[in-house]
């Protein structure tokens, strides 16, 4: 596991409509996006674990710009994000969420195509671990991944929470057709 030493890590409860979920970012970007309606300790824990010894410092302007463009995104205005991100992982992982920001705004793929796509395709199982290790939900798209048979697969931010985004997604591209 890739740690993060000594950055401070500034969070915000995001709020709109029935969206609750925290989010988080160090002075380089967006390093997290919580589950929704879960508590601050779901923050507490995964920073505690990645970035061990840094300060956690509720700051809601530093937040704005994130939060605004999250609230577009749930109100069916937005389809890519165009703030930083400031997220680490193994060579591996890091493979895998890159590819999932490749899945084009209202599609989805499977596991097994993410795995071809980083050229291993073996390892559909070690792909589906690095989707649950994503921390930044949302804005890099892990729930745009869905079982071979178009099953919807664990989602860490709880199965509701993918259902809501897929259909958000789909529901917009239809509006735009």
């Amino acid at each position: 596991m890739v740690h993060q030493m000594n950055k401070t890590i500034y969070w915000s409860l995001l709020t709109h409509e029935d969206w609750n979920l925290y989010i988080a970012a160090t002075s380089e970007g967006l390093c997290y996006v919580g589950s929704l309606n879960q508590p601050i300790e779901e923050l507490m824990a995964w920073a505690g674990s990645r970035f061990p010894g840094s300060p956690l410092v509720e700051e809601d302007i530093v937040l704005q710009l994130y939060a605004k463009e999250l609230i577009e995104y749930f109100q069916g205005e937005r389809t890519h994000f165009t703030f930083p991100f400031d997220f680490h992982g193994t060579a591996f992982q890091m493979a895998v969420w890159n590819a999932l920001c490749n899945i084009p705004y209202g599609e989805t793929q499977s596991y097994s195509d993410i795995a071809n796509a980083i050229q291993k395709p073996n390892s559909v199982r070690a792909v589906g671990t690095a989707i649950g290790a994503n921390p930044i939900l949302v804005t890099i798209p892990c729930h745009r991944v869905i079982g071979k048979n178009g099953a919807l697969t664990g989602y860490r931010g709880g199965l509701d929470m993918k259902v809501k985004l897929l259909q958000l997604e789909k529901n917009r591209t239809h509006k735009s057709i």
